[in-house]
C-alpha cells in the first residue's frame, strides 16, 4: 500500500513520478508553462493529502487491532502489483514505447 501511495503522490523511483514527469515535460514543450506550473502546484497539494494516508496507516494508533485475514491469492495479487509499480518506475522505457505504439495507431 505504501508503495502504491507514493506512486499516486509521483515519489521517485515509482512508475507515478514518470507519469507525471513526461506529462508535465511535454507540457512544457508545447509551450504551456503557465499549465505545467499549476500541475506542479497541484501534485504538490495531492502528495499532501497522499502522504497524510501513510501517516495514519503507518503512525498513528489504530481503532481496530484485529489482524486481517486474506488469502494467498490476494497477497499474490498485491505482490504482482506493488513490484510491478516499482519494476516500471525503474525502467519506465518499457512501458514508454508500449505507450507510443499504441498511440502511434495500427500499422
Amino acid at each position: 500500500m505504501l508503495m502504491l501511495i507514493f506512486s499516486l503522490a509521483g515519489v521517485p523511483p515509482f512508475v507515478g513520478f514518470w507519469a507525471k514527469w513526461f506529462v508535465i515535460k511535454e507540457a512544457l514543450a508545447a509551450g504551456f508553462v503557465s499549465l505545467a506550473v499549476i500541475a506542479v502546484v497541484f501534485s504538490i497539494i495531492g502528495a499532501y493529502y497522499y502522504l497524510r494516508i501513510v501517516k495514519l496507516m503507518y503512525f498513528d494508533d489504530p481503532d481496530d487491532i484485529s489482524p486481517i485475514v486474506c488469502g494467498q491469492d490476494t497477497r499474490v495479487v498485491l505482490s504482482f502489483n506493488g513490484l510491478a509499480v516499482l519494476v516500471l518506475g525503474l525502467m519506465p522505457g518499457a512501458l514508454m514505447t508500449v505507450c507510443v505504439a499504441a498511440m502511434s495507431g495500427p500499422a
